[in-house]
């Protein structure tokens, strides 16, 4: 029962990174349509909200793994994996989990930190004038992206575990993906 637990609260986590990537979309679409009503009704050009376009994206791309992941909705050989017995597929899952993903994560996070702290101690700012400044936020939320994804990794881990031990979150009343 507590590994049920514990799976049910990353995933939670997971749900909530999902929720903010759907907020960061709206958030996306409104930056596009002031940039293109600028642009092209009002004749002024912003920088700042062009790249802020491009950081909208990346966040939202970033912070929409953990739950595609969590949803299981991330890319894979379906034509085959669907065929496996559901223990094949717990133990192919618990199997790239631990030896693939959770490793690439956990790597790319760590030089991650160090690229954002090096971002952040030079007073990176954009390129072009008029960009945005403190570009180390964006950098900082690749480590913090993959670190999130580490934990939806784990949760992952765990359904596996779960399901060959003939148990799954839905057994526990009031889990909603």
């Amino acid at each position: 029962m507590m590994l049920l637990k514990l799976e049910r609260a990353f995933n939670r986590v997971s749900d909530l990174f999902g929720k903010i990537a759907a907020v960061l979309f709206v958030l996306l679409l409104c930056n596009v349509f002031y940039d293109v009503l600028s642009r092209y009704v009002l004749n002024d050009v912003s920088i700042a909200m062009q790249e802020m376009e491009w950081h909208l994206f990346a966040l939202m791309f970033l912070l929409g793994v953990p739950f595609t992941l969590r949803a299981d909705a991330h890319v894979r050989v379906d034509i085959l994996y669907d065929r496996l017995s559901v223990g094949t597929r717990a133990w192919i899952d618990l199997t790239g989990t631990l030896c693939l993903l959770l490793p690439f994560c956990l790597l790319v996070g760590w030089y991650g930190v160090g690229f954002a702290h090096e971002a952040y101690l030079l007073g990176e700012t954009s390129g072009d004038p008029g960009g945005l400044a403190y570009r180390w936020l964006i950098k900082a939320a690749i480590p913090f992206a993959f670190f999130a994804t580490a934990l939806s990794g784990l949760g992952l881990a765990l359904k596996s575990v779960n399901t060959l031990r003939g148990q799954s979150v839905a057994d526990i009343q009031g889990d909603r993906p």
